[in-house]
């Protein structure tokens, strides 16, 4: 992965998640403690590292929380907040960075830094304010801690968490996502034919028969009809009906679905794999899409439309591991 590819995904990743904690409280702006948190639940070294250091999003979430209270009633003010909700960044609109936070990812991409999400911590440990080193105060660590261990991780990563994946005559690709939740629940999860319209933003709605969950067996699922913001989505009738079909199922380590469309018969199957290994404070999933390539001369023709293909897989991966991240917080 190069360089610009590594901090485009990075800055998509940590935004996606910051702005889904944001969200959790009603807010719309993402600041540096929400950036703390996605950096936590981050598939990168750097996050693999904070949670080896300790550090997982429930308590975070409760320091970040305690550490607002403590500031408040520093300045005289006495305030109760509601709870924290459910995550609603899919669902609504209109959310932002702050400056500070906007600014913190832009100096970490910049000139001779390397974008990715070891150097977002790094810029973070140093931001001035005073909120983190509060916030690794409670969580029982400081900057100085995890600027030590950062360096010991060096600077090569390794991971790669968006990568085109070489199969003959498909399209193939696969991205990794931690997931803060047990490899058994993870893996139910993904097995669990009622819970697909949970990650595949493509399954509004499946209907459940009596049938065992078991390879082989076979689902049907309806296209969404509006967008996760309650707008109205139109579809072609004949990509409305997804055919679903569980192709293997070896709990806890692996679970591929099919989805094709029955009434497009010309639209290649949809193979959706997922693969689960047990991690530091949760479970590591990597997710390989893949579907077969036009042969003949459709597959001549289909050539120049193949960075479109890729960016459009890399956009379908990004979203179902991102609803997959969210579905356990």
């Amino acid at each position: 992965m190069t360089r610009f590819a590594r901090a485009a995904h990075t800055s998509h990743s940590l935004s996606v998640a910051a702005m889904e904690e944001a969200s959790r409280s009603g807010l719309r702006t993402a600041d540096i403690e929400h950036l703390l948190l996605a950096l936590i639940i981050n598939d990168q070294s750097a996050g693999r590292m904070l949670r080896g250091a300790g550090l997982d999003i429930d308590a975070a979430r409760r320091a970040v929380e305690d550490q607002h209270a403590a500031h408040l009633a520093e300045l005289g003010i006495e305030a109760s907040f509601p709870g924290a909700g459910q995550i609603v960044f899919p669902q609504t609109e209109g959310y932002e960075w702050s400056t500070r936070a906007s600014d913190l990812l832009i100096r970490a991409s910049g000139r001779g830094k390397s974008g990715d999400a070891a150097a977002v911590l790094r810029e973070l440990l140093v931001e001035p304010s005073g909120l983190i080193d509060g916030i690794l105060a409670r969580l029982g660590t400081s900057a100085q801690a995890l600027r030590e261990q950062l360096d010991e991780l060096g600077t090569d990563d390794t991971t790669t968490p968006l990568t085109a994946v070489k199969r003959h005559g498909r399209a193939a690709g696969s991205i990794e996502t931690f997931v803060s939740a047990p490899v058994d629940d993870v893996a139910a999860f993904l097995v669990d034919p009622a819970r697909i319209p949970e990650w595949h933003p493509g399954v509004g709605s499946i209907e459940l028969g009596e049938q065992e969950v078991a390879a082989g067996e076979v689902w049907e699922g309806l296209a969404p009809t509006q967008r996760l913001n309650g707008d109205p989505l139109t579809r072609k009738p004949e990509l409305r009906r997804r055919r679903i079909t569980l192709e293997s199922a070896h709990l806890p380590d692996s679970v591929a679905w099919s989805f094709a469309y029955p009434d497009a018969p010309k639209n290649s199957p949809v193979l959706m794999e997922f693969t689960l290994a047990g991690t530091t404070g949760g479970t590591q999933v990597h997710t390989t899409m893949s579907w077969a390539r036009r042969g003949g001369w459709r597959g001549i023709v289909a050539l120049p439309m193949r960075p479109l293909q890729k960016f459009m897989l890399w956009i379908m991966l990004a979203q179902t591991s991102a609803a997959i991240s969210r579905s356990f917080r």
